[in-house]
């Protein structure tokens, strides 16, 4: 089997530290960016510029209603965040972590469809090493990615 002993395999799949690189590659599939945000200057607006492959389906209204900011997480990454307003009057926002492989350009027409036909707002972010944020995707820095993210809903 490609000339490896048993031994080296056991150690491939068995002991640290190669068990969680390993599961890192199989795990987590970041695309490549359908999206960019870009900083105004004086640092506080960003603006989303999609790529054609993000699928808008939409107007240029429906994409008024959607603030991007980054954040900072306490392993020091800055994710992407979006803020979808589906409703103005919403009583609830949704905390939502998009699946694999994918990231917020092309999540962002199924959250004002979803928030819609809800009646809620949406608030997503990147995983580190997803779209526009920063960093490597690992689990360590999920965990980081999600804790960044409820600090950033509940104080903004």
């Amino acid at each position: 089997m490609n000339n490896l002993s048993f031994s080296e395999l056991c150690c491939l799949f068995c002991c640290p530290p190669c068990p969680g690189k390993i599961a890192s590659k199989l795990a987590f599939l970041p695309p490549d960016p359908t999206y960019t945000l870009m900083c105004d200057e004086s640092g506080s607006r960003w603006t989303l510029h999609l790529s054609e492959r993000a699928d808008w389906q939409y107007s240029s209204r429906e994409k008024d209603a959607i603030e991007c900011f980054m954040a900072r997480t306490s392993k020091g990454n800055r994710i992407a965040c979006m803020f979808v307003r589906c409703s103005p009057n919403a009583k609830y926002t949704l905390l939502f972590s998009h699946g694999n492989a994918v990231d917020l350009g092309q999540m962002s027409s199924f959250y004002i469809g979803l928030g819609s036909r809800i009646n809620c707002n949406i608030f997503s972010y990147d995983y580190s090493g997803y779209g526009a944020s920063s960093g490597k995707p690992t689990e360590k820095n999920l965990y980081a990615d999600i804790d960044a993210a409820w600090v950033a809903l509940r104080t903004r």
